[in-house]
């Protein structure tokens, strides 16, 4: 289906339909006759200022559109389509992954060891101020594995709410409160490796602890390392636009691998979150994804709000994704 003289529509077979008749993700390709090589970067960015309120509307009725077939071949050029969207940039401080600032605006994904899953999450769910949008690219096309899973949160709320409606009642209440244990040395094993100096642009303890509190994290001192408590925060969240509650808390981190060494999640009351409504949950989080695997320059934008992501093991290198956080 073509739109406007630049986008077409286009369908993959991992696609999931919609209640308004959309697929999940949107997928957006040049609209042209001839192969995408007549199509050059600075084409893509005027489309993209050009039809930004309809991109922003496509992106409201998904929840994500991936980009597939623009000629982004670098992440120079990855940093060109991120600003010509020119939403604000969110600083990543307080984050808990590891990250590395490539060019302009893009960062690393996680820097975790590839073959290690991780779990769905909205990006930085576990703080005050999180990102509304984030930008994935794929800067090198994975050999197996290395998907990006995606899911929409407000299935993945009702279908909770349908199996465990008094948790969900009690989430809604009292929300969730994170407790990291943060090193001073990064922990390359883990998803969560990031140490205090990285997360907090300091290696001042005092330092450290006031952008601590600015963030909203209480910081206790154990020897060098840090124990970062944050919370209750809410563990659902209701967005406007779409008018639907969302599940927007990341509480499988604290039981799927590594992680759950250094990253606790309990209910704001004090309460544990039980364990047969985190697996159920899991299984319905893999029920309701789509995967799609990557290809060398797709662009893939989702709503944070809207859309949990994961990383699927990689089973063949190589792969690098980059991304960009946006307010």
């Amino acid at each position: 289906m073509a739109t406007g003289k630049f986008f077409r529509v286009i369908e993959l077979p991992q696609q999931k339909p919609l209640d308004n008749g959309l697929l999940f993700p949107a997928v957006l390709s040049p609209n042209l006759t001839t192969d995408s090589t007549a199509v050059e970067l600075h084409d893509f960015e005027e489309a993209i200022r050009t039809h930004k309120p309809w991109l922003e509307s496509l992106l409201q009725k998904s929840g994500a559109i991936l980009f597939r077939g623009f000629p982004v071949a670098s992440p120079s050029d990855f940093n060109h389509v991120v600003e010509a969207f020119s939403y604000a940039e969110i600083p990543y401080l307080g984050g808990i992954a590891p990250r590395t600032k490539v060019v302009g605006r893009v960062y690393t994904a996680n820097e975790s060891p590839p073959h290690i899953g991780i779990p769905f999450h909205h990006e930085m769910s576990y703080a005050p101020d999180f990102p509304t949008k984030v930008f994935f690219f794929c800067d090198e096309e994975p050999g197996e594995g290395g998907e990006t899973p995606i899911v929409l949160s407000h299935i993945i709320y009702e279908k909770v709410k349908e199996k465990h409606p008094e948790l969900v009642a009690v989430l809604e209440e009292h929300g969730l409160t994170y407790t990291e244990v943060i090193m001073d040395e990064d922990d390359p094993s883990s998803i969560i490796s990031r140490n205090w100096k990285s997360k907090f642009n300091t290696d001042d303890k005092n330092v450290a602890a006031e952008r601590a509190a600015k963030l909203g994290i209480k910081i206790e001192w154990i020897g060098n390392a840090a124990k970062a408590t944050t919370g209750p925060l809410p563990a659902i969240r209701f967005d406007k636009e779409s008018r639907r509650k969302t599940w927007f808390n990341p509480i499988t981190t604290t039981y799927s691998g590594p992680a759950g060494k250094s990253f606790f999640v309990e209910i704001g009351n004090g309460d544990p979150v039980p364990d047969d409504a985190v697996e159920d949950y899991r299984k319905i989080l893999e029920e309701e994804c789509v995967a799609i695997p990557w290809k060398k320059g797709d662009v893939l934008l989702i709503n944070n709000l809207m859309v949990l992501h994961g990383r699927r093991p990689l089973l063949k290198p190589p792969r690098r994704v980059l991304a960009s956080l946006c307010k």
